[in-house]
């Protein structure tokens, strides 16, 4: 049991850090980064609580985890127990405890930010998370008794893994199906090893079969089978629609059909997925960047990903495009920080105009115009504004065009009534998250848009609330 302090020794106590791979070694490998906190700094850090009595880190979490609960028990060496308080509503700790935007979210509202830096809760998450894993003893929630009502859950993202906890835990039976070969979404084809290892994704998917949750692969919902078929044929009394937004951006620039040209969900599918960084064990290794120079365009979490992993493919040159300055950037700034200790070039006030190619059809180069900033944008972010006459032209062999995604409109083009707004998304009622088809249900980077994990979680516990009152009732 560590020791309680007084509330103006804990504020003297410094942040803890996170123990981290070194930067030159691990740029050539895929082994995660951060390597967590052992038992003394965990007790260390958890002494800076000030267990505040409204504790507003609490409120700031799209899933509502009790963290002066949880952190108190790690104060008092409790660590199961801990781990088992998180998962009263967080059905995936070990995956947030890594990759959730904590800065923006529970350590935002934390009120030790007002003058120091806020508690390291995800840090704490991951810890007692990874604890727990470690022991084979997961502290999983109490199951209802079963309720007769089946539910679908399309896609297993982070959304439809938060909704189907909640439900399996209400005593429905949940079944989730995916797409792809693989339970899990964009936390494992999109986000790579060296941040979310896949085998802690498989661990928490484990932990909900326990719950009693069914998955499914290889199930593309409008194709293998259409949403009318899984109420009239498959006998399911609702459905969560939790596909993502996964569907490709790209610039509509000349050239961006050249061989090298990738888009960030291609590239890191390919990676992250299909073990492209191991020639040994992949049919569809990605041979271009070793030796070669990598350009990404993009600002935000996914281009950081990219360009890391290019690095790790072997890339002699790494470089980040981005339009706006360092400070306009979405990624986290820990993604950031990382990205340039191992080695990325951040060409920033930039933006690629056109892509230049051989005569065989691939990429030799990019053209780039420098940019300066303008007045704020409607995002609040001052908008970048091309400078005159500063063309240039800079080789590279590969380009990720990382600049967001949109709505995959398979679900939606297959189900009659379903409305989806102008960008294709599916238009879901706010509070509810009910669709305009009976019994349909959607939720997460479908209906708002690309997000964080976090937020798809927000939006898969609030389904299930909204999925089992409409079970119960029968009122739409």
């Amino acid at each position: 049991m560590a020791e309680r302090l007084p509330p103006k020794q804990r504020t003297k106590i410094p942040r803890q850090e996170m123990p981290e791979q070194n930067a030159k070694q691990r740029a050539g490998n895929f082994e995660e980064v951060n390597q967590g906190f052992g038992f003394a700094i965990a007790e260390k850090e958890a002494q800076r609580c000030l267990e505040c009595t409204d504790p507003k880190c609490m409120h700031g979490c799209p899933v509502g985890v009790q963290v002066r609960e949880f952190v108190d028990l790690v104060l008092e060496g409790e660590y199961l127990q801990a781990a088992a308080k998180i998962r009263e509503d967080n059905v995936l700790p070990a995956v947030t405890g890594r990759v959730c935007p904590q800065e923006n979210q529970c350590e935002g509202a934390c009120i030790l930010s007002k003058r120091f830096s806020p508690l390291a809760i995800g840090h704490l998450e991951r810890f007692v998370a990874d604890y727990e894993r470690s022991t084979g003893l997961v502290g999983l929630p109490e199951r209802a008794p079963d309720t007769g009502k089946k539910v679908a859950i399309v896609g297993s993202g982070p959304a439809g893994l938060s909704c189907a906890g909640d439900l399996a835990l209400r005593g429905h039976d949940v079944t989730v199906l995916e797409a792809l070969h693989e339970i899990g979404g964009v936390l494992v084809y999109g986000i790579p090893e060296f941040r979310l290892p896949k085998d802690v994704v498989r661990g928490e998917v484990d932990n909900m079969r326990k719950m009693g949750v069914k998955f499914e692969t290889n199930v593309v919902v409008g194709k293998t089978v259409t949403m009318d078929q899984l109420f009239d044929e498959e006998g399911y009394d609702a459905v969560f629609i939790a596909t993502g937004a996964g569907l490709p951006k790209f610039m509509n620039l000349p050239g961006e059909h050249l061989g090298g040209v990738y888009s960030a969900n291609e590239f890191l599918t390919r990676v992250n997925l299909m073990k492209a960084y191991d020639s040994d064990q992949s049919d569809s290794p990605i041979y271009e960047c070793r030796d070669r120079n990598v350009a990404v365009m993009g600002g935000g979490n996914t281009a950081m990903d990219a360009v890391r992993s290019a690095l790790r493919l072997g890339a002699k040159n790494a470089f980040i495009v981005y339009r706006r300055g360092q400070e306009e950037m979405p990624a986290r700034k820990e993604e950031v920080h990382h990205a340039m200790d191992e080695g990325v070039q951040f060409l920033n006030l930039h933006n690629p105009v056109e892509f230049v190619g051989d005569d065989e059809g691939y990429l030799t180069g990019v053209k780039l115009q420098k940019m300066e900033l303008g007045e704020p944008d409607e995002s609040g972010r001052r908008r970048p504004v091309p400078i005159e006459g500063s063309e240039f032209e800079m080789p590279i062999d590969v380009a990720v065009i990382a600049i967001g995604t949109g709505a995959n409109p398979l679900v939606q083009s297959t189900t009659p009534g379903l409305e989806t707004n102008q960008w294709g998304y599916i238009v879901a009622d706010e509070e509810s998250l009910r669709t305009s088809r009976r019994g349909v249900f959607a939720g997460g980077d479908i209906v708002s848009g690309a997000a964080t994990v976090i937020l798809a979680m927000g939006a898969g516990r609030t389904a299930a609330r909204s999925i089992h009152d409409y079970l119960v009732t029968g009122e739409w």
